[in-house]
């Protein structure tokens, strides 16, 4: 239905950690990308994707995926936490730097955390670019409709620095950002997509649906 291209899937590395940062256009960014690659991939996902929709639940423990509240600083490290040893066995992780889903198709502002794994870890980054998610389902919207997937993976990506170090820990990211932008094309927005959603009058109830 969605017939799924994939460009850049030889930069995935056949063993070893490394970290897939993706652009977010659709709840099935996640579940996706892993369902596509010959590796397993564990991704982050909202609290309430798991608890509040039977459906969206099942594909997420089906993946792997690791919860996180994104209200709690404290639930977030732990979160993070658990990816680094994750990639200290030499797994795959997935993480969408935005941190919740683009309003309106653009590219936001990525949060550090993408970071913290890659200075803490030492695991490379591949830059991912997913296109036409949100038009398979779109926000709001239940019932997947037919429409075509891409999927863009970039070159690794290291970087030096200190991961306790915050002015490191921006310019990784904004280097991944700029990376996924390359790849995707969408115009990018200096400021966090949460941010913006809640000055457009998009409710926290309502963000948790997003």
């Amino acid at each position: 239905m969605c017939r799924p291209h994939i460009t850049g899937a030889a930069h995935v590395p056949r063993k070893g950690p490394a970290i897939l940062a993706a652009n977010h256009l659709s709840i099935l960014d996640s579940f996706l990308l892993p369902a596509l690659l010959p590796r397993r991939v564990t991704f982050t996902a909202k609290n309430e994707y798991f608890d509040g929709n039977p459906v969206s639940g099942f594909f997420m423990r089906l993946g792997g995926s690791l919860p996180i509240d994104r209200e709690s600083a404290h639930a977030a490290q732990a979160m993070l936490d658990s990816a680094a040893e994750l990639l200290e066995r030499g797994e795959l992780f997935g993480i969408h730097p935005e941190g919740t889903r683009s309003p309106d198709g653009r590219l936001y502002r990525g949060k550090v955390g993408v970071a913290w794994l890659t200075l803490k870890t030492g695991a490379p980054v591949l830059p991912v670019a997913l296109t036409g998610t949100d038009r398979v389902l779109p926000v709001g919207s239940s019932v997947p409709r037919p429409a075509r997937i891409g999927i863009s993976i970039g070159e690794p990506m290291r970087f030096a620095g200190d991961h306790t170090d915050a002015r490191d820990r921006r310019r990784v990211t904004d280097e991944i950002m700029q990376a996924i932008q390359r790849l995707s094309g969408q115009e990018y927005v200096p400021a966090y997509a949460a941010s913006v959603k809640a000055a457009n009058g998009v409710s926290k109830d309502e963000d948790r649906k997003d």
